[in-house]
């Protein structure tokens, strides 16, 4: 029998005082809740003592060293872990790297260059490949174009790597140089010229919203991709870029969530002011009720907003308080269903933890989490089914008393699927078919920002799918031509102006956009029968009886 290495046992200690603060603080935040309950510690020391033996037993005699990253691997891929997902799924454990990226999504902004990079089959190899510099950026300032081939940072080869790796390396304090060497296709196939560029990194925002004009005169559109620190401050910048508006398409499609107090920042916006927004209530805690403190100086247009099974957590505190108040129409899919409050504790050696604390409910009292009981992981956040009878699920009603129901996340007021890609569209994306045509085509021509795509333009697309073997008929493209369409003119804007620019272009082809903006005076319907309801409460409550 090998001793056991002192690096292991540094590890097997620190893993105790993990589980040790972890247990303690259980005990502490529980006491009064279970202060009847006649607990001991002993339990848990037992536990603690049955553990590090199980794990001295396998570093001393497992079959190959215990030695270099393993007992880390062991502790922070896999004990740990392992321990959360037996409380619900969304409690984690974050090694130094996962706990700084994310501060780093939390805050909204990072410290780098400045780009968009993504792995790509070239030929034989996995290359990383610059899909666009941001505006203003240093990589963008420096001249790095869409395309580029990274080939090298600081002069570290960049094969083999994947693009968290590349970005690693591109990361970095502000102020601080990075060498930046590229490949650049020439003129002529099989032609590139190697460029070095010396990069000074900077702060890179890194905007919740990431889209915000007028959609049609009056009609404004936002699209919020998640709910960082400065979403509150960027919706209203939006709102006030708009001047008086008729209506407000809000889509929160994919947006994964974030911090609460930005959703609340957010709703604050359009509700009245001491409108409930959310509660969460938690078993060693007090409720806590979020209401809106300025409100929205009765600016009561119609508002809807779009969602799908990615809309999640902050993004489903927005839909339901909206919902709930009837101050929004939501057109869509049933949301995630994630309503399981996480605090973040800052752990030793720049690690984390984020543990769930409490659940959210929307102003009605809807429980916004849905069942992951009897769920594998998996299941929990790749397949979405129905609860199969509304009657099992609680029933709320919204402000002027329309049905809701509550545990499985926001259920849409107008049921909309997303198209589903076909054949072809999956073809098309998995060969990078309009990136790479938006490169060789801006090569020989100029498009302007208000270009649209001519038959000229898709005959160049078609035969430059059949220089580069996609094969494809126009009988299958012809039922999603405009699809194509909207991606080829999306991808030339995108990399001849800015990104902003490209997905404008893809939200003025979007069925969904489209849907919302057609169902703009249902939603003015609904914000009229919450005005009726607000002034018949009012009414009510100042006809009642007073003491003196």
């Amino acid at each position: 029998m090998s001793p056991i290495s002192s690096n292991t046992r540094r590890t097997a200690f620190s893993l105790v005082l993990f589980f040790t603060a972890c247990g303690l603080a259980g005990v502490v935040a529980s006491q009064k809740v279970r202060a009847q309950a006649g607990d001991s510690d002993q339990d848990f020391r037992d536990s603690l003592k049955q553990f590090a033996g199980v794990y001295a037993t396998v570093a001393a005699n497992y079959a190959e060293p215990f030695t270099g990253d393993k007992p880390n691997d062991t502790i922070y891929d896999g004990a740990i872990p392992a321990m959360l997902r037996t409380l619900d799924p969304h409690s984690n454990f974050f090694d130094p790297k996962s706990y700084g990226k994310l501060q780093e999504e939390q805050r909204g902004r990072y410290y780098g260059v400045g780009m968009l990079i993504q792995p790509q089959l070239i030929g034989d190899k996995q290359r990383t490949v610059v899909l666009k510099p941001f505006a203003g950026t240093p990589s963008y300032k420096a001249g790095i174009h869409p395309g580029d081939i990274i080939t090298d940072v600081d002069g570290k080869s960049t094969d083999g790597l994947d693009s968290n790796d590349v970005v690693a390396l591109l990361k970095g304090e502000k102020g601080t140089h990075v060498k930046v060497t590229v490949a650049r296709a020439g003129d002529q196939p099989g032609n590139a010229e190697s460029l070095t560029f010396d990069l000074v990194r900077a702060e890179i925002p890194n905007n919740s919203v990431d889209l915000a004009y007028q959609i049609q005169p009056g009609i404004g559109y936002i699209h919020i991709k998640a709910v960082q620190e400065t979403t509150g401050k960027e919706v209203g910048d939006a709102l006030g870029s708009f001047g008086e508006l008729k209506g407000l398409v809000l889509d929160l499609r994919d947006n994964p969530g974030g911090l609460l107090n930005q959703a609340v920042a957010v709703c604050d916006q359009f509700l009245k002011r001491g409108q409930v927004i959310v509660s969460q209530r938690g078993r060693a805690y007090p409720e806590q009720v979020y209401r809106a403190n300025h409100g929205n100086d009765g600016k009561n247009y119609p508002i809807v907003i779009l969602t799908n099974h990615g809309t999640a957590s902050a993004a489903e505190i927005i839909s339901g308080a909206l919902q709930d108040h009837d101050r929004a129409l939501i057109v869509g899919t049933t949301t995630f269903g994630k309503g399981l409050v996480q605090t973040v504790y800052q752990l030793s050696d720049n690690t984390g933890l984020t543990l769930t604390t409490y659940h959210y409910y929307t102003p009605s009292g809807r429980l916004i989490q849905r069942n992951y009981e009897g769920v594998s992981l998996y299941d929990y956040y790749s397949n979405h089914t129905k609860p199969q009878n509304d009657k099992d699920r609680e029933v709320k009603l919204t402000d002027s008393g329309r049905t809701e129901y509550g545990g499985d996340g926001i259920a849409p007021d107008v049921p909309f699927d997303e198209p589903k890609p076909v054949h072809i569209q999956r073809v098309l994306i998995a060969h990078y078919a309009f990136f790479d045509f938006a490169q060789q085509y801006l090569g020989k021509h100029q498009v302007a920002k208000d270009a649209q795509v001519t038959p000229e333009m898709l005959d160049s697309f078609k035969q430059f799918l059949h220089a580069r073997d996609i094969a494809f008929t126009d009988a299958e493209m012809a039922p999603v031509l405009d699809w194509v369409k909207a991606n080829i003119l999306a991808e030339l804007l995108s990399t001849a102006y800015t990104e902003e620019d490209g997905a404008r272009a893809r939200a003025e082809w979007d069925p969904m956009v489209k849907k919302a903006v057609a169902v703009m005076g249902q939603a003015a319907t609904l914000e009229q029968a919450a005005e009726r309801a607000d002034a018949a409460k009012q009414a009510a409550h100042s006809s009642m009886p007073s003491t003196m």
